[in-house]
């Protein structure tokens, strides 16, 4: 019937043997159990979809439009750009983000923000990032945000990063710039037990 034909078409997606993720991840099986019933919770299918990522991402952020950066987000966990996130996808990102070292903490950043991914940031995808997460943090923010604010920060940002200044940032520039910057390495250790 119609109806056994969609239930098929829809069938669950289940991932990978959970030793198999433990050898390709940096978590231990019981924390990929806690992630899986969590991951499981939200998406009961074993997969979400741009739309759902931003409904889930959206309840993080309620003072604030956290759509565009969950936008940017999904695209940078969807890796294979089928336009899902599989439990795989989602832990085989996480584990770089809270695990990796901070190289592949860097790529990952650098890939994120590089959003037509050519291999380099330009100050307009640095801005399209800065606009969403002032979006995503809300207009009553304290102190509250003046409108200029993410263009300074790009310009900030490009002061610091681009080294040959010509005009854009090219992965070596971002790692380098990167590790040189204080701030930005005790930020990337915060994570380092969060699970």
């Amino acid at each position: 019937s119609i109806e056994d034909d969609f239930e098929l078409s829809t069938v669950c997606h289940r991932p990978e043997s959970m030793d198999k993720l433990e050898e390709q991840t940096k978590f231990t099986k019981k924390e990929l159990q806690v992630l899986y019933r969590g991951f499981k919770n939200e998406c009961p299918c074993g997969v979400v979809n741009e739309e759902n990522f931003k409904n889930i991402y959206s309840q993080f952020f309620p003072q604030g439009d956290s759509s565009m950066y969950a936008h940017f987000l999904f695209e940078a966990f969807d890796t294979n750009k089928n336009g899902s996130v599989s439990f795989e996808d989602f832990v085989f990102g996480l584990s770089i983000i809270l695990r990796g070292t901070i190289n592949d903490r860097l790529n990952w950043a650098f890939n994120l923000y590089d959003l037509n991914k050519d291999g380099c940031i330009t100050k307009e995808e640095m801005l399209d990032i800065m606009k969403s997460i002032y979006d995503m943090m809300g207009k009553y923010t304290h102190p509250t945000m003046i409108d200029d604010a993410p263009r300074e920060h790009v310009e900030s940002f490009f002061q610091k990063m681009d080294q040959n200044r010509d005009g854009v940032v090219t992965i070596d520039e971002f790692i380098d710039s990167c590790k040189k910057d204080e701030n930005i390495m005790q930020s990337m250790q915060l994570f380092d037990n969060v699970i």
